[in-house]
C-alpha cells in the first residue's frame, strides 16, 4: 500500500523508507513560527536560554502582529522583551510590527516551502499547506521545547482526500467553497486528520489555495495540503525561489484513505457562517437582509491583494451604508504598498472605508474594531465564536469578500452576484 502525502514527508524528514498510520515519530522540523505569544513562550524557558541558549537562530519566525501597534503597556512590554530575545540570540527571521500578519509574511517570504514542515504557536499555520508544506500548530510549551532542543515529536495522522472538479463560478469565491466543505463536514469533521486536496486544482490560485488551507482547522483538521503543480511552481518563482531549492512530495496513487469527497465547484453558491459556529452554514439566500453594523474584509484568511481588488470591483464609486463602518486589514505591507500602487485604498477611503495597518487587529478582539454588545459583524476572517472579537454579546457572520463588499454597500447581508452583475 502506497503513503499519503504525511506519511511521505514524515519518513522523508526522519529517514525512514516507511511510516504507519498512528506512529509517533522524531522529527526536526524546518521553521518554528510564533508571534506576540513569544514573549509568553520565552517566559517559560528563561532559565533553560540563559544556560543554553537558541538551538538554531534560523529555526524560529518571529512576526509582531497579533496587538499592533501595542494597545497596552503590557502589549509594549512583551514587544520589548521580543525584541530584545531577538537581538540577544541573533534571530535571523524577525519581521516587527506593520510587516504584516504571521501566516502570510511565512507565505510571501517562501519560508514554508514543498516538502518542508513548519510549526507554529498558532492554530492556523495550516495555512501554508497551500504550497505542500506540512505545516500545523503546536502549544506553547512545544514551542519553548522546540526552541532549546530543534526537535519535537510527530503523530502520523490518518488522511482524507477531497476531489475538486470544474471551476467556481463568477461572484464565487474560495472562501464559499472551504465553508461549504466545513458546514458538510462540521467542525470536527477531520478532527486529527490531515485534508488533501485534489483534482482540477489548477483553476485554484495560490491564494485561493492559501485560504482553503487556512480555514483546514475549522473542520479539526490538522494540516490541509495542495499538492505541488504549475501553478505553486510559478509562485514560488515569484518569490525568488526555484524547483532545485525545495522537494515535492506528492502522495502515492495507492495510498490509503480514511474517506474521500467529492465536490463540484461549479455547483458552490455563496455562503455565509453564522453565529457561533464555523459550520453554521446557510446560503446566502437564507440570511439576507440581516442588518450588519461592521464590515470587515482582510486578516490572514482573506487580505490578500486579489481580495482587495474584488472588494474594490465592487465599492467603486459606491458608499458604505450610513450607520455602518467598513474596516479594511491588508494581510502585509507589501500588499498595502501593492494596493496604494493599484488605486484600491483610495477606492475603500472614497467608499467610507477605515484602512488598518497589516496586522490581526479586530479578528481576535484585540483592538481596533471590537464590537459592542449587541452589535453584527460580517468578516471575511476565519472564526466567529462567540467572544472572538472583544464582545460575547456581539455576533460574527463569515462570508467572501466579494460578499462582504457587497453588503457593506446596502448595510445588510446581500447576495454578491447582483453587485457583480450590475
Amino acid at each position: 500500500m502506497g503513503m499519503t502525502f504525511i506519511q511521505k514527508i514524515i519518513a522523508t524528514k526522519s529517514g525512514k523508507d516507511t511510516v504507519e498510520v498512528g506512529e509517533i515519530v522524531t522529527i526536526k522540523p524546518d521553521h518554528l513560527l510564533t508571534h506576540d505569544n513569544t514573549s509568553a513562550i520565552i517566559q517559560k524557558i528563561d532559565g533553560e536560554l540563559n544556560r543554553y541558549g537558541v538551538v538554531d537562530p534560523e529555526l524560529p519566525v518571529i512576526v509582531l502582529d497579533h496587538v499592533i501597534p501595542a494597545a497596552s503597556e503590557k502589549n509594549a512590554a512583551g514587544h520589548k522583551k521580543i525584541r530584545e530575545f531577538v537581538g540577544r540570540f541573533g534571530i535571523k527571521n524577525f519581521y516587527d510590527i506593520g510587516e504584516g500578519i504571521c501566516h502570510q509574511i511565512v507565505y510571501e517570504k517562501g519560508l514554508a516551502l514543498p516538502g518542508t514542515i513548519v510549526l507554529g504557536s498558532d492554530s492556523h499555520t495550516c495555512s501554508y499547506g497551500a504550497v505542500g508544506a506540512l505545516a500545523t500548530g503546536i502549544d506553547r510549551t512545544e514551542a519553548a521545547a522546540l526552541l532549546l532542543s530543534g526537535q519535537t515529536w510527530l503523530k502520523v495522522a490518518q488522511t482524507i482526500k477531497i476531489n475538486l472538479t470544474g471551476s467556481l463560478k463568477p461572484g464565487v469565491s474560495a472562501k464559499d467553497l472551504i465553508l461549504q466543505i466545513i458546514g458538510d463536514i462540521g467542525s470536527d469533521g477531520a478532527n486529527y486528520c490531515v485534508v488533501e486536496f485534489h483534482g482540477d486544482i489548477e483553476s485554484l490560485s495560490m491564494d485561493q489555495r492559501f485560504t482553503i488551507a487556512n480555514m483546514g482547522v475549522e473542520m479539526g483538521a490538522k494540516a490541509a495540503i495542495f499538492p505541488v503543480d504549475g501553478v505553486t511552481r510559478e509562485f514560488l518563482m515569484g518569490c525568488g525561489i526555484y524547483k532545485e531549492m525545495y522537494r515535492e512530495i506528492i502522495p502515492d496513487k495507492d495510498a490509503e484513505y480514511l474517506k474521500e469527497l467529492d465536490y463540484q465547484m461549479n455547483k458552490i453558491e455563496p455562503v455565509v457562517a453564522l453565529p457561533h459556529k464555523v459550520d453554521n452554514v446557510k446560503n446566502v439566500e437564507e440570511v439576507e437582509g440581516v442588518d450588519i453594523d461592521q464590515f470587515l474584509i482582510g486578516t490572514c484568511t482573506n487580505g490578500r491583494l486579489s481580495d482587495l481588488r474584488e472588494a474594490a470591483k465592487i465599492l467603486k464609486g459606491k458608499r458604505v451604508a450610513g450607520g455602518s463602518r467598513l474596516l479594511i486589514l491588508p494581510a502585509s505591507r507589501s500588499i498595502l504598498m501593492k494596493a496604494v500602487k493599484e488605486g484600491i485604498i483610495n477606492i475603500f477611503l472614497e467608499a467610507g472605508g477605515t484602512v488598518l495597518p497589516p496586522g490581526c487587529g479586530p479578528c481576535l478582539g484585540a483592538h481596533q474594531g471590537v464590537l459592542a454588545p449587541g452589535e453584527r459583524c460580517l468578516s471575511t476572517a476565519n472564526r466567529n465564536f462567540k467572544g472572538r472579537m472583544g464582545c460575547k454579546e456581539a455576533e460574527i457572520y463569515l462570508a467572501s469578500p466579494a460578499t462582504v463588499a457587497a453588503s457593506a454597500i446596502h448595510g445588510k447581508i446581500v447576495d454578491p452576484r447582483k453587485e457583480v452583475r450590475g
